[in-house]
């Protein structure tokens, strides 16, 4: 398996005060972690959470941030690697994490790391979803220079919809023949990528 963790600076950091933790409190603080993991911009504790953390893990704003990122990233990595509890053990231990906090984060990944990939995978890298596709033909006839013209379009009204919103915007297209084409001909490249991949 591909090395999930490199000990950069600020990791290290992280380390020393995460084996400082309590480690009765710590296990809380990694569940909480796995619930919110899934969530985009949205904070794992809010303000008021954060400074009862400080005050129970007697730490400063900045270092429980640190930590927090950084348990974050951990267990981020675990899931994206759909990492064997042996193997994420290995790789904790090398960043130097004692035993109890390895113990620790490898038990709370086996019991929620099946929860956790499939909430991951049903999130979206994108907050736009599109929701529906009505289109129409028209057909120009005549411009104001040209009596005999024939110039067929289509017109695409797209409905998205934002995860984090209610609200659906339209969004209009409209395409001539030609650039009809060439958008069904690269969607045609897409679905060929995209069952290549199935």
């Amino acid at each position: 398996m591909a090395l999930m963790f490199t000990a950069t600076a600020s990791i290290k950091k992280a380390v020393g005060i995460i084996n400082d933790l309590a480690s009765s409190k710590f296990p809380l603080l990694l569940n909480r972690i796995l619930q919110k993991l899934h969530l985009k911009d949205e904070r794992t504790f809010s303000e008021e959470e954060e400074e009862k953390l400080q005050s129970t893990f007697e730490l400063s704003a900045p270092d429980l941030e640190l930590v927090l990122e950084t348990l974050e990233f951990i267990l981020q990595q675990a899931a994206y690697h759909t990492a064997k509890p042996a193997v994420l053990t290995g790789q904790l231990r090398q960043l130097e994490i004692d035993d109890d906090k390895v113990q620790a984060i490898v038990e709370k990944w086996t019991s929620c790391a099946k929860e956790t990939v499939q909430k991951l995978r049903e999130r979206t890298l994108v907050p736009k979803q599109l929701e529906a596709v009505n289109w129409r033909l028209n057909l120009q006839m005549a411009q104001s220079n040209k009596t005999k013209l024939k110039s067929p379009n289509a017109l695409f009204e797209l409905q998205v919809s934002e995860e984090s919103s209610e609200e659906k915007e339209k969004i209009r297209i409209e395409f001539s023949h030609d650039e009809l084409y060439k958008f069904y001909s690269q969607l045609e490249v897409i679905q060929r990528q995209v069952d290549g991949l199935s």
